[in-house]
């Protein structure tokens, strides 16, 4: 059976670990390591990586692997974000999802 992996920074060590997730945390300098260490296992299918800890790789290698891995990697918003940043983020997701760019009003 396929899993999800969840990977945050070590101050969000037990949030999905206490539901009973596969949740493993690094710091911003093991980050991208650990990312690729995560994506060869074969019996992952979905990575959910935190936002804090995508902003540390390199967007460039970031996007090849998002590309290249055959599974699905999810960027987890990060939880100080204000209400403009969170509804950009909502913005692309929904485009990305649909092709399609939506107006939210909150």
């Amino acid at each position: 059976m396929k899993e999800v992996v969840f990977i945050t920074p070590e101050d969000a060590r037990y949030g999905f670990s206490l539901a009973g997730a596969r949740q493993l945390t690094a710091t911003s300098q093991q980050a991208e390591e650990l990312l690729r260490a995560t994506i060869a296992d074969p019996l992952v299918a979905v990575v959910v990586i935190d936002e804090r800890l995508v902003k540390t790789i390199d967007s460039k290698r970031f996007n090849e692997l998002e590309v290249n891995w055959r599974g699905l990697l999810v960027t987890l918003p990060a939880p100080e974000w204000d209400s403009a940043g969170e509804e950009d983020y909502l913005q692309r997701l929904i485009r990305r999802a649909l092709g399609y760019h939506v107006r939210l009003q909150l």
